[in-house]
């Protein structure tokens, strides 16, 4: 059996090379889109954490303090600890460094044009006492530069860059790196290099650290070794901890990172996965074909002794075989994929997660496995049906060429169980933060769509009554008559076009929604004509800022009508959740201010000793900041209770935001510093002249980045529409492969039904009537399938929008409709699928259908 089988299907693929060849490149295009998502992602987390492991060395914990950090006495009482071991305190400062083109920028000067980039470099700055961090840390233990006294890692002076730092910066050793110390440039020679991988990373002296940025006297962690034998708990409840400071594991950051990205990591390959899921359906197609050419072949071999289940399983191997070759291509040219992106667009991706990551390829055994079998699975899926229908062949009938009764049509009410799986699956709250139950509700309405099909197809066709039917000629009412008694294979016919079409339909309302909501963000968010920055991220605003008197100096400016200052930091408001920006900002009308999504509540809501204060969507996913509800936020060394008097919409920080009032902050905190401009400029003034005007109230003018709103709106589209790009070329694969499934099973019924188009041909009927009378039943059942696979389609885009959106990323979006281009798409795939089965239908008339009748003369 095994030879006959190999021996026969070499002959089928070698007789039909592009067929099957077509089928096969679809697999391994799906499988090659997500495994190089997967090893991209991999990668990129693995170099990360790697960086960080680097960074955090191998303490047992980490003694670590809010943004701010705190008094270095608390280290004297932890490391005279008998329970102690060893203890090493750290410094970390986010800043930034000097690159070549802020360099000559500065030397030369005039302003920079437009949004043209400054030249600093986003560094983070780990001030160390270097004796004691090399047992914990000895990968950042620097080394020495030619010549340097080999005792230089005690000058306060000194710097020592990792490789990503020493590129970006351009300093050679012994040259001079500028780090950012507020408005000022600090000076540190470069007396060696250290080896810690990952984005641009700067070790020296804690005490020179300490001195330079203005943090004499505070610390932001303590790396902790306990003594053997002292349990971790024990030592924890014994010892007392100062306010705000808190225990974590060394490992806390790169757990954090992996847990946050897991959700846009998980719904990056799920959307590739897309292409994997067509590619199910095209192996459908393909198989449905072969097993309806090879039927006399099958009921010869089914006369001789081949059962029934043997014939599904010959099919599901020749699937298998298909699905394990597409799979090992596509695993090869995922693999090539992935190192070309890494090399080309590091490991980003866009998602924000992995900022400066360029990492080497690194291939897991097990993902290799797993979207291997993916790949096998989903052909073995595409050919159960095939599989199925040779099993259920009559091999009698076949030989005679009768093909398969069609039967009564299959009940309604599987599709209808799948369509209320999948919209009770669509209000289950997230499992393991990932919306993985709206993931089974997109299936399950899929596939309970395409078995409501055949229901469709009757109640459409059920509208021409008898009196109607009367009227009709011979050839509409054969078509009618045919497309009614055989809606049980309308199933196989459009099964394509509904699931391609529904998918299409989803994508293109999700992408529009999205857009139309970021485009109404922008407009809200951006209402003056120039904006001015100091730091690109709340980290490094504590050490990129602006002076208290800026926004008065920068008012005084020719040409500038109206200036609103805001000062943005970030807060760690939990241990293993990313850091929360907090802005502080003018708050005398909030509903002007914020695109809040209600009213706000009332100052009085806010009791005394609270501050009000205004929080974003994700805030209220996160740490359940519902309108009215209390928060504490952790400011200048305490936890500061505030009530949550609205909610606004920001899609630009995913983990959070917080606006307070500037004078509430300043109260607070005594940091009158500021890191955004808004400015409104007067009629016919020169953006140019107010930039360089502006920049000249600085020390350097590359410590100032400007853009326009318009060239803000303008990148922030660019950048939303060139990340969802990936979705027309989905829709367009989908979209083909529907339309090749309905081909390839209109090819398969006419195959089958050979005897009876050449039993019509000996009626009578010409050459263009019998393709008039298949391409009729067709377009009723292409008809069925397009109003399924568009209303299918909206249903899945509202579980995109109010379930998967809001669960992955923790925003949400008002659902737009575009009727002119969902009725264009509806429209196109309804008649591209009934000219492709005119098409497919030619051979109908051919000259072996009317030879097919002879032997039963």
């Amino acid at each position: 059996m095994k030879s006959l089988f190999w021996l026969l299907a070499l002959r089928e693929w070698r007789h039909h090379p592009w067929r099957h060849g077509v089928a096969l490149l679809a697999v391994a295009l799906g499988v090659a889109l997500a495994y190089s998502v997967h090893l991209i992602n991999q990668s990129a987390l693995a170099e990360f954490s790697a960086a960080v492991r680097t960074a955090n060395g191998e303490p047992d914990l980490t003694l670590r303090g809010a943004r701010e950090g705190f008094d270095d006495s608390l280290f004297d009482r932890i490391a005279t600890d008998p329970d102690v071991a060893l203890a090493s305190p750290v410094l970390e400062v986010d800043t930034y460094a000097q690159g070549p083109a802020a360099a000559a920028s500065s030397a030369s000067a005039p302003a920079l044009e437009g949004l043209r980039s400054s030249g600093r470099i986003p560094v983070r700055v780990l001030g160390l006492d270097l004796l004691r961090a090399a047992p914990l840390a000895p990968a950042l233990m620097p080394k020495s530069a030619e010549g340097e006294d080999r005792l230089v890692f005690l000058d306060p002076g000194a710097a020592f860059p990792n490789p990503s730092a020493r590129s970006a910066t351009g300093q050679p050793e012994g040259g001079t790196l500028k780090l950012q110390a507020g408005t000022r440039w600090v000076p540190l020679r470069v007396a060696g290099t250290t080896g810690a991988g990952g984005t641009a990373l700067v070790v020296m002296d804690l005490a020179g650290a300490q001195a330079a940025f203005g943090q004499i006297g505070r610390l932001s962690r303590i790396d902790v070794r306990l003594q053997p034998g002292v349990e971790r708990a024990d030592w924890l409840r014994r010892t007392e901890l100062p306010a705000g400071v808190q225990a974590r594991a060394a490992d806390d950051t790169e757990q954090r990172v992996s847990n946050l990205s897991r959700a846009y990591r998980v719904n990056l390959t799920v959307l590739a996965l897309v292409a994997l899921f067509v590619g199910a359906f095209l192996v459908f197609s393909v198989v449905s074909l072969s097993v309806a050419q090879r039927t006399p072949a099958f009921a010869l071999l089914g006369v001789l002794g081949l059962t029934a289940a043997e014939r599904r399983r010959w099919v599901l191997a020749e699937c298998a075989l298909l699905g394990a070759a597409g799979s090992v291509l596509g695993l090869l040219a995922g693999a090539g994929l992935a190192a070309a992106a890494l090399r080309f667009l590091a490991g980003d991706l866009g998602g924000g997660y992995f900022p400066g990551i360029v990492p080497p390829l690194q291939v897991g055994v097990a993902g290799t496995l797993v979207f291997g079998a993916l790949g096998t699975v989903s052909a073995v899926l595409g050919g159960w049906w095939p599989a199925r229908q040779a099993e259920a062949l009559s091999p009698a009938q076949a030989l005679k060429g009768l093909g398969t009764p069609g039967g009564s049509a299959p009940p309604a009410w599987p599709g209808l169980a799948l369509l209320a799986l999948g919209t009770g699956a669509a209000f289950l709250p997230p499992l393991f933060g990932l919306p993985l139950a709206a993931y089974v509700g997109v299936a399950a309405l899929l596939l309970g769509g395409v078995a409501l099909v055949p229901a469709v197809v009757h109640a459409l066709l059920a509208g021409v009554g008898p009196a109607r039917r009367a009227t009709l000629g011979a050839l509409p009412l054969l078509a009618l008559q045919r497309a009614r008694f055989q809606r049980r294979t309308a199933t196989a016919a459009v099964a394509g076009v509904v699931a391609s079409l529904a998918l299409s339909v989803a994508l293109t309302v999700m992408v529009a929604s999205f857009r139309d909501g970021v485009t109404q963000w922008l407009a809200s968010v951006l209402p003056a004509d120039l904006y001015a920055r100091s730091a690109g991220s709340g980290a490094s605003a504590e050490q990129a800022w602006l002076p208290p008197d800026f926004a008065q100096r920068a008012a005084a400016v020719p040409g500038v009508e109206r200036v609103l200052a805001s000062r943005t930091r970030a807060l760690q408001m939990a241990p293993d959740r990313p850091a929360v920006s907090l802005i502080a900002r003018e708050l005398a009308s909030p509903q002007d201010a914020l695109p809040l999504l209600e009213a706000p509540l009332p100052p009085a809501v806010v009791r005394p000793g609270e501050v009000g204060v205004f929080v974003s969507e994700a805030m209220v996913a996160l740490y359940g900041a519902q309108a009215g509800s209390r928060l504490t936020l952790p400011l200048a060394g305490q936890q500061v209770p505030v009530r949550v008097r609205g909610v606004w919409r920001d899609y630009a920080r995913q983990f959070g935001a917080v606006v307070m009032a500037e004078g509430d902050y300043r109260r607070l905190t005594k940091d009158d510093r500021l890191n955004d401009l808004a400015l409104w400029l007067a009629p016919g003034a020169s953006p140019a002249a107010v930039q360089d005007a502006l920049r000249a109230l600085l020390p350097d003018p590359a410590m100032l980045e400007f853009a326009s709103a318009s060239e803000l709106r303008q990148l922030s589209l660019r950048i939303f529409d060139r990340s969802f790009a990936v979705t027309y070329y989905l829709q367009a694969v989908a979209i083909a492969i529907g339309l090749i499934g309905i081909a390839a099973s209109l090819s398969a019924q006419v195959l089958a039904r050979r005897k009876e188009f050449g039993l019509l041909a000996h009626l009578g009927l010409t050459r263009r009537q019998v393709v008039g009378v298949v391409a009729g039943e067709a377009g009723a059942w292409v008809a069925a399938g397009t109003l399924v696979g568009l209303v299918l389609g909206v249903a899945v885009s509202m579980v995109l929008v109010f379930v998967v959106n809001p669960q992955s990323f923790h925003w949400t979006m008002e659902l737009v409709l575009p009727w002119g281009r969902l009725a264009l798409l509806a429209l196109a795939v309804l008649a591209a699928g009934t000219a492709t089965a005119a098409f497919s239908a030619r051979r109908a008339s051919g000259r072996a259908a009317v030879l097919s009748v002879k032997e039963d003369w």
